[in-house]
């Protein structure tokens, strides 16, 4: 099933640029990613505020709210209000009465600025950063061809980074290496939540498919996957081995350092033929 539509690429602004070139200096604009902050709020509680680039934040806010334990589905969620505000954004994620939570959470227990390079600012207690997601599906059975035919597509598929040359993506791959759907940001964590949040609101089934990353393949992006029910993760970077410790433990399949012709694969090799 395809994804809707969406509004042509924003994020990002124009600023003047002073360059030089060979001892000439020249007046012109440039386009530069947008970073503001994002403040999370569920039912009414602040709960984290993110640096993000201002697009797709209604799918930011369905993926963060589910990888980030604070709703089990996207089901508990009855509404999403966005509001710009002098300082950035506010995001409030409305639920049907008490969401599950994976743990008991004080209200504002997290209010500390994540910056758009982390995953765990603003988490007080190691249990909040290290977590083990339940074990995966099954999964697709993916090729060599499917994962550089992804690869290739996604190269003209991130509006944002043509314009920029500074945003992380990711992006949803049918077992064949189609690219479904592609969401950009600032911070890799960021764009993984978007993707999420646009795969769960169109009923995607993450079973029948892959992710691919701009970034390095850390411990966080794994969790957010497995949270999602994502049985591969294709990155072009290299993984950390805390990610390859939780790949193995929750049955992702974890690709590393994915390139025109190569990668490697650290964990569960059966997936791919």
């Amino acid at each position: 099933m395809p994804l809707p539509d969406r509004p042509p690429a924003a994020g990002w602004v124009t600023r003047p640029v002073l360059r030089f070139e060979r001892g000439v200096a020249t007046q012109d604009d440039d386009r530069l990613a947008e970073e503001v902050p994002v403040a999370m709020h569920v039912d009414g509680e602040p709960f984290a505020v993110m640096m993000a680039t201002p697009h797709d934040l209604e799918d930011f806010a369905r993926g963060f709210a589910l990888t980030e334990g604070k709703v089990a589905s996207i089901d508990e969620i009855t509404s999403i209000d966005i509001h710009d505000v002098l300082e950035g954004v506010t995001v409030d994620v409305r639920t049907v009465g008490h969401a599950r939570r994976e743990r008991p959470v004080e209200p504002a227990s997290r209010t500390l600025p994540g910056r758009s390079g982390c995953g765990i600012c603003g988490s007080r207690e190691l249990e909040d950063v290290v977590r083990h997601p339940a074990p995966v599906g099954t999964g697709p059975s993916i090729t060599p061809a499917a994962i550089e035919h992804a690869l290739d597509s996604l190269r003209g598929s991130q509006p944002i980074n043509a314009f920029t040359g500074s945003v992380h993506a990711a992006a949803w791959a049918l077992p064949d290496g189609t690219l479904l759907s592609v969401r950009e940001d600032v911070g890799r964590h960021n764009a993984l939540d978007k993707l999420i949040g646009a795969l769960l609101a169109a009923r995607i089934d993450t079973d029948h498919g892959f992710v691919v990353l701009t970034s390095r393949a850390s411990y966080e992006m794994v969790t957010k996957a497995a949270v999602a029910r994502i049985a591969v993760v294709v990155a072009i970077s290299a993984p950390t081995a805390l990610a390859v410790h939780l790949a193995a433990d929750c049955g992702v399949t974890l690709v590393g350092f994915a390139r025109p012709g190569r990668f490697n694969v650290y964990t569960r090799p059966q997936r791919v033929l």
